[in-house]
């Protein structure tokens, strides 16, 4: 049985990505923060929730060091787990940009880094990024400055795995959603067309298709998943 670790287990992507891997026969751990105001109310026997504080480098290579000595291997992991902000260059500080550093780059560096160590040990893994527009392109970051730069750093770290993992069997992709459709966008944005806009279940599906047979000679790759939006 594949293992597959999914960072933010809790949240409305997060938790349509383990149910559909969980349906694929993955065996999943995922991860939630302590104290965590948002229930899981998934039950299977295929499913951990571990309690992990992503912006300790100690505690998460502790617990990847775990699940390695457990499952023996670790072949997709997925990290779902940011935060968000606002500001122009006059609104916004450096203690500003760190925090959007710490909140969108840390939390995924502390567990992508020995996942991918462990992944080119066993020559096999798939890792998936969340991204964002302003991340990617610097004219979709007008008035979220820090936003923009904490989620740029993860392109290049994309970057920097797949080039030191060439000619190996490990892939590091980066997830670009348009504006999600959960509850809390709706609210938000109740004008807008619910339509037009991304389903969490549509990012998990197209997430597991990254990790099939079928697109096992695919590398390098920034999964635009835009709908109309």
């Amino acid at each position: 049985m594949k293992t597959a670790i999914i960072t933010g287990a809790s949240g409305n992507m997060g938790s349509a990505i383990v149910n559909k891997f969980l349906a694929e026969g993955y065996h999943v751990i995922g991860t939630v923060i302590k104290n965590d105001t948002v229930p899981i109310e998934i039950e299977h026997p295929e499913f951990e929730k571990e309690v992990l504080n992503l912006l300790s480098e100690d505690e998460t290579t502790l617990f990847i060091r775990s699940m390695v000595e457990k499952y023996k291997t670790i072949d997709t992991l997925i990290l779902t787990v940011g935060g968000f902000t606002t500001g122009g260059i006059e609104e916004t500080s450096t203690a500003a940009v760190i925090q959007q550093v710490k909140l969108n780059f840390e939390t995924t560096y502390n567990v992508a880094r020995p996942v991918f160590i462990q992944m080119m040990k066993q020559g096999y893994g798939r890792i998936f990024m969340t991204g964002s527009r302003p991340g990617l392109h610097s004219f979709h970051g007008n008035g979220m400055v820090a936003y923009s730069l904490g989620k740029s750093l993860l392109f290049r770290l994309a970057d920097l795995m797949n080039d030191e993992a060439r000619g190996q069997d490990v892939v590091t992709s980066i997830v670009v959603p348009s504006t999600i459709d959960t509850p809390q966008n709706r609210k938000a944005m109740p004008s807008a067309n619910f339509s037009d806009w991304v389903k969490p279940a549509a990012i998990a599906d197209i997430i597991h298709y990254h990790c099939s047979e079928e697109a096992r000679l695919l590398r390098e790759t920034v999964i635009k998943i835009y709908g109309n939006s």
